[in-house]
């Protein structure tokens, strides 16, 4: 990983101090990048602390996603306070699939002053122009696999786990440096004691016969964790922006999977004995953080384990589903998708979880809308990508 940019500066009016772009790849710099959001929501009550320790690991040489992207980080100062950030990114994998000169920019957060974003993503889009990009997409956190899009709707509740928050300002200042929306997301909730439809219901009857549910299985944790995989990308390859993960970074997902998730939270459907749709419930960790203000030490931590292993968590999210595509636009592949959210009510119930976000959900999945709407879910946040050509 190389995190470093030439220092730029924007000259300001002659009442306010002059803005300066710096870069964040080390020291004071770098703690301002890190630290920033704490200022710019002290007054956001819905807005959730991310741990400092996580933020500081996902910025590392140790995160798997540098293995096959460059990316820079700068942060926005006036008067050496910060007041914005952005990062740049060229991923090698999503060139290599679909050779479209296209960068990316994220890791957004700024004070509502127009000068500040003109300057910061100037400096971001530069940078990508230098690497040859002809476009540039985000907000992207790093990746698409990871937290992406910009909340443009469903401000008044907390974000969940891997899911973003932002200021409404947000979108109207992005869109003032030219870009337009390019693709919607939407993060659905779902009230955990939810009755499936009778018609889905009765055709769940019929396929019962060739459809077997199981949870994870910990003594074959691997192998389990690879069939989820294989489901995956198969499910999702044809999505819009789709990047599979590598081996790194499948392998720092299931580590956390095995820590954070208990096996019931996970079902595995097969259809005539072959793996045919997978999903996962993770405890929404955002939960249980969300008054420790970004800190482990010295309480933190044991506040952490005991909401998450004794006390037990009253929100969840379904970040993977996936039915493989020979199934999918099928009747058969809706009512995989709905007999494995009808197998996991009981588990998540009692564990005392409430309420769970599907997420994301790409706007134009007309049937995998159509398939949460019918057991009572409702679009609640809105997260929207933009893009925009560089000339």
């Amino acid at each position: 990983m190389t995190l470093h940019a030439s220092n730029t500066k924007a000259t300001g009016s002659s009442q306010a101090p002059s803005l300066e772009i710096l870069p964040a790849e080390r020291g004071q710099a770098r703690r301002q990048f890190l630290h920033l959001p704490w200022s710019l929501y002290n007054r956001d009550p819905t807005w959730v602390p991310p741990l400092v320790l996580e933020r500081k690991e996902h910025l590392s040489p140790r995160n798997p996603y540098f293995r096959h992207a460059d990316v820079r980080i700068w942060v926005a100062r006036r008067a050496g306070r910060p007041v914005g950030r952005i990062s740049a990114q060229v991923d090698r994998l999503h060139l290599e699939r679909y050779d479209d000169a296209t960068g990316f920019f994220g890791l957004l957060e700024a004070q509502d002053d127009p000068e500040v974003f003109r300057a910061l993503f100037a400096t971001a889009e530069g940078w990508l122009r230098e690497q040859g990009m002809r476009r540039v997409r985000g907000p992207f956190n790093f990746s698409i696999n990871e937290e992406c899009g910009l909340l443009v709707e469903g401000f008044d509740t907390p974000a969940v786990i891997m899911m973003g928050h932002a200021p409404p300002y947000y979108a109207k200042r992005v869109a003032e440096q030219g870009y337009d929306p390019v693709q919607d997301l939407l993060a659905y909730r779902i009230h955990t004691d939810f009755t499936a439809p009778p018609a889905l219901g009765r055709l769940a009857d019929r396929v019962a016969p060739r459809v077997k549910l199981r949870p994870m299985n910990r003594r074959n944790f691997q192998a389990d964790l690879a069939i989820i995989r294989d489901i995956f990308e198969d499910a999702w390859s044809g999505n819009w922006g789709f990047i599979p993960f590598t081996d790194e970074e499948f392998t720092a997902l299931g580590k956390n999977l095995k820590l954070l998730v208990p096996a019931d939270f996970v079902r595995i459907a097969e259809v005539d004995g072959e793996p045919a749709a997978m999903m996962v419930v993770f405890p929404n960790l955002n939960e249980a953080i969300r008054d420790l203000n970004g800190r482990l030490f010295p309480l933190g931590w044991l506040k952490l384990l005991w909401r998450l292993k004794v006390r037990g968590l009253k929100t969840g999210r379904v970040p993977l589903m996936g039915v493989r595509k020979r199934f999918q636009n099928s009747r058969l592949g809706a009512v995989l998708a709905l007999m494995m959210i009808t197998s996991l009510q009981p588990a998540v119930r009692r564990r005392g979880m409430e309420e769970a976000e599907m997420s994301w959900i790409l706007e134009s999945n007309k049937g995998m809308r159509s398939i949460i709407e019918s057991i009572g879910g409702w679009p609640y946040k809105r997260y929207r990508i933009y893009e925009k050509n560089l000339n």
